[in-house]
């Protein structure tokens, strides 16, 4: 055998090896046999929890508002942000007991402490003379929390 010969049979017979090693590699058949099965992974895309934390956001929105619009001493004022505030109490006591609170670890740590944040708003602001500074921090928990946990 001629030296031209002999390359083409070496390379002809390199293929066709690579070519049955791939396909007994992927004809899916046995493999390695499963150890163990993988932890079981339940994947939530979050809209549930995003609609309402979009909710939370808008009555804090409301909440802001309320605070910049009127006066101290006004009525309507006091009723406005009080509501809002239990809104926002209830938005997120709901978030927090919910199923997928268990999947956040910064929901289950940080509501906690965002709820009494909001409940020491509500007390101040539902007194005979309402106090707001409270009722400001609420906001700032927002992003306190959002800032630190992206």
């Amino acid at each position: 055998m001629n030296s031209a010969t002999l390359k083409i049979l070496c390379r002809s017979t390199l293929a066709v090896i690579a070519l049955a090693a791939v396909a007994a590699c992927s004809s899916g058949s046995g493999g390695f046999p499963q150890i163990a099965n993988p932890p079981p992974f339940d994947f939530v895309d979050g809209a549930q929890l995003r609609s309402r934390m979009h909710q939370l956001a808008f009555e804090v929105q409301r909440l802001d508002v309320a605070l910049l619009a009127g006066e101290e001493n006004d009525s309507y004022m006091q009723s406005a942000i009080v509501d809002s505030l239990r809104n926002i109490e209830r938005l997120a006591d709901v978030i927090r007991e919910d199923e997928l609170s268990v999947r956040h670890t910064f929901l289950q740590d940080d509501m906690a402490r965002f709820i009494s944040t909001v409940s020491r708003a509500r007390m101040s602001a539902e007194g005979s003379s309402p106090r707001y500074a409270e009722a400001a921090r609420v906001t700032g928990a927002c992003v306190n929390c959002h800032q630190v946990n992206s």
